[in-house]
């Protein structure tokens, strides 16, 4: 799978629209309402004859020329030639994004043909809006509808033909007919959204994203060259030797460090189901790994990926434009599990396949129950790497809290949420002690956040 650049996200795959014919066989034949209340006014007419008999006659024909007229025009459907259909999708769809399908009928015959439209959508994992829809294609013309579908549910997917009811000649009755080929898609992290905080980002700061090299003094640990000291270098960065010989203050200029490792621990516990708006927290954690992974591949830096929580999932770290792609594949179909986290494994497993010193992030939601678990999981981690904890906070206790106070059971919940946040803000100040990042955000301000934090610890060499 080729993944193209942010800027190019949106694009669709062309498709032909008229390629692929039925393959499922025609259903019987489908009453409308004009058919039906034809069949009740003759069935009325037939309960007058009943109180003047001298209607009989006229019922009986009545019915012979209803009777043929059906009989005619369900034979006619019958015999019609089902239109030609297809579907132009994009083939990645970013997840609860409202995206467009066009839908394009074909009819070949010199009658025109009116029909009712509905795509097959896989339901499960996606909402649509405007369907079904009615139509009329022109006598050897072609026309398109669009609908909008938001996927909400990551994955691979698959688009069943389309049902279009197509209407008899004198609209009696309706065949239905599944026209088309079935199409697959994929449905990917938020990439859309991502490509829009880029693009954000280069207006504001149009080197915040590794787009230009950033050179700042007496930052970095990689030697770049020598130069005239400025006020506000650092006494630390004067090259002693350089200024004997020149007569004049000379200073050491650095970069920062390039090809280290960024490696994401990716919690695919219970904890990352929680859901405070259209995305999971273990959705909004995806959109930051692959925001802080494209970032850290600009800057020249390897990314990689140790999933656990009932769903392991290792990818090696790599550099290079053809990791973001992997590293998109490797993680669009996963999914939070039943079941509980556990740091120390994780970490264990993590130490046995990633020797060289690497910024590990971890995503996840942490409680303060954790505090035992957690602290033996940073003391192993923190010999051998830096640790980054990206914790994803509720927004509802930030509401909570907003809230006006009126009655005893208002004040209450506001007691009982400081609580629950004073006890997670320890387990989280005991985690920096140990020596690890902490970063508590809502989960739309984390991509942000850790991107931040990052940029920090390469400006600063503190890897």
């Amino acid at each position: 799978m080729t993944v193209p650049q942010p800027d190019s996200w949106q694009t669709p795959a062309p498709l032909h629209p008229t390629q692929g014919l039925p393959t499922l066989p025609r259903c019987s034949l489908i009453p409308t309402p004009r058919l039906l209340s034809g069949l009740a006014g003759w069935t009325l007419f037939g309960l007058l004859s009943v109180v003047w008999p001298e209607l009989t006659v006229w019922w009986l024909l009545a019915g012979g020329l209803l009777g043929a007229c059906v009989a005619r025009d369900a034979f006619a459907l019958q015999r019609r030639p089902p239109l030609a259909a297809g579907r132009v999708l994009a083939p990645a769809l970013p997840l609860g994004v409202w995206h467009p399908v066009r839908l394009r009928f074909d009819n070949p015959q010199p009658q025109p043909a009116t029909l009712t439209v509905f795509d097959h959508y896989p339901s499960a994992a996606a909402e649509c809006a405007d369907l079904p829809q009615r139509l009329t294609v022109a006598a050897g013309g072609w026309i398109e509808l669009t609908y909008r579908l938001r996927p909400l549910v990551r994955g691979e997917w698959t688009f069943a033909p389309v049902q279009v009811w197509l209407d008899s000649p004198r609209g009696l009755w309706q065949r239905n007919d599944r026209l088309g080929e079935p199409t697959t898609v994929r449905v990917y992290p938020d990439f859309a959204a991502i490509a829009r905080y880029l693009r954000l980002t280069a207006d504001r700061q149009e080197t915040l994203l590794g787009i230009h090299r950033r050179r700042r003094r007496g930052e970095g640990r990689d030697f770049l060259q020598l130069r005239e000291y400025r006020i506000g270098d650092s006494l630390r960065q004067i090259d002693w030797k350089a200024t004997a010989r020149l007569r004049k203050p000379i200073a050491r200029e650095y970069q920062e460090e390039r090809q280290q490792t960024v490696l994401f621990l990716l919690d695919c516990s219970r904890r990352m189901r929680a859901q405070d708006d259209a995305l999971s927290h273990f959705d909004h954690a995806l959109n930051a790994l692959i925001l802080l992974a494209y970032v850290a591949l600009r800057q020249g830096d390897a990314a990689g990926l140790h999933g656990f929580g009932g769903e392991r999932r290792w990818l090696a770290p790599r550099s290079g434009p053809g990791m973001l792609p992997a590293l998109i594949d490797g993680v669009y179909q996963l999914q939070p599990t039943l079941e509980s986290p556990d740091y120390v494994e994780a970490v264990r497993l993590l130490l046995a396949r990633q020797r060289k010193r690497a910024l590990v992030v971890l995503l996840t939601n942490l409680r303060d129950e954790d505090q035992d678990e957690l602290r033996p999981a940073v003391a192993l981690l923190r010999r051998r790497h830096r640790l980054l904890i990206a914790n994803l906070r509720e927004p509802i206790l930030d509401d909570v809290l907003e809230q006006p106070i009126h009655d005893l059971s208002q004040a209450q919940l506001y007691a009982t949420t400081c609580h629950y946040r004073l006890r997670r803000e320890r387990v989280q100040e005991e985690l920096r002690q140990h020596g690890a990042i902490v970063l508590d955000v809502p989960p739309d301000r984390l991509p942000a956040a850790m991107v931040d934090r990052y940029l920090d610890l390469k400006r600063s060499g503190r890897w």
